[in-house]
């Protein structure tokens, strides 16, 4: 038996699935849990977990997924700066499907503008190198996993003088969001499955405050069937025993404080800031904002994005219609908004929820949809 072979054994899958099912009974009532990271949620709708839990058992996706809790002022903002023709925006692939209020930046690649998918923060810095006389923008998305890619990027534009070289930054970090969530009252969550990327930069630690000072278990776990069923009888355990702490399933590749090197990266080239979620609003000190010292690589603080900024100043950042934000926080699930299947599918998505591979709405449609009447 190989190694990914051994995290979806049966025999081992039917024990998990045992105990969750005594926990549940001992409990008796409904267990409202969510996962906070779309891989995660790509693997359960993958792997049918929903369907072999018990019914008392409920899995919402929560804000997990980067490009889907990205603002819709910043995106129309973005698509906005691309229409000046000095500018070169360079964005990870996702990026470049999620609507805007009217557009998305696949058209306006389309239209002649100077759009460029990377992979990696570095491509960027390439493409600023060859086209000295351009405004390489980097729109820098995602969560505390990608966010010391672009710190170590930043760091070799500065060595290098790469002043054309510039950083929009959308990042944001997972545990401030954690804490609004669990004090809305629009949704209950008994536990919290935490993400096993962020974790692995973040490391446990980061979470206490979450089960400390809100009762909320929480439990890190990888993506294989049984990482995730580990992790719901993990969360069940404690619930059973009374118990609320940080639990790490995932240790082959999390530990409790973290990657060092990689939180250093972060400390030097960002600060913290107040940032927006879509769907939650103003979180504070949950962003990742360049740091004063690099200010001159902070693409909003360009000319180009003032101007853009200004002239979408009276325009109201709205997708009619689109539940995202309430997906994002478990309000509902996405077969219950109104668009899913019909208005809203991958080839021609209405928001951001069925663009991202990471997207809630996309992992239902693709792997579950037959589950619901749509």
């Amino acid at each position: 038996m190989n190694v990914q072979e051994r995290f979806r054994d049966p025999k081992l899958a039917r024990l998990l699935l045992e105990r969750i099912a005594s926990g549940v009974e001992r409990l008796g009532r409904q267990i409202n849990l969510m996962e906070v990271c779309g891989t995660h949620t790509m693997s359960i709708s993958r792997g049918g977990i929903r369907q072999i839990l018990p019914p008392e058992v409920r899995l919402t996706s929560g804000p997990g997924c980067p490009v889907c809790v990205t603002a819709q002022r910043d995106i129309d903002l973005i698509i906005e700066v691309v229409s000046y023709p000095e500018v070169i925006l360079t964005s990870f692939g996702d990026m470049i499907h999620v609507p805007g209020t009217r557009t998305n930046l696949q058209e306006a690649k389309a239209a002649g503008y100077a759009v460029h998918v990377v992979y990696s923060p570095l491509d960027a810095l390439k493409l600023a190198k060859e086209n000295p006389d351009k405004l390489v923008v980097f729109y820098s998305v995602g969560f505390e996993t990608t966010a010391p890619m672009a710190a170590a990027t930043l760091e070799m534009a500065a060595a290098q003088g790469v002043e054309n070289f510039k950083i929009y930054s959308v990042h944001k970090m997972v545990p401030p969001a954690l804490e609004v969530l669990v004090q809305a009252e629009n949704v209950r969550i008994d536990g919290f499955i935490l993400p096993g990327h962020v974790s692995s930069v973040l490391g446990g630690e980061a979470y206490r405050p979450v089960a400390e000072k809100y009762g909320v278990p929480a439990v890190i776990t990888g993506f294989e069937p049984l990482d995730i069923l580990m992790g719901v009888e993990l969360l069940i355990e404690q619930l059973v025993s009374g118990r609320s702490q940080v639990e790490n399933a995932y240790s082959r590749a999390v530990n409790w404080e973290g990657n060092t090197v990689a939180k250093e990266l972060l400390a030097e080239y960002f600060q913290t800031v107040d940032s927006e979620w879509r769907g939650i609003g103003i979180i504070p000190n949950s962003g990742l904002e360049l740091a004063p010292q690099y200010a001159s690589f902070n693409a909003k603080n360009t000319a180009v994005v003032a101007k853009a900024a200004e002239k979408l100043s009276n325009v109201r950042s709205e997708i009619k219609g689109c539940r995202c934000g309430d997906v994002l926080t478990g309000v509902i699930l996405p077969p219950e908004c109104p668009l899913f299947g019909r208005a809203c599918i991958p080839r021609k998505p209405v928001g951001p929820c069925m663009v991202s591979s990471e997207g809630s709405c996309a992992a239902y449609y693709k792997y579950e949809r037959h589950h619901f009447a749509v």
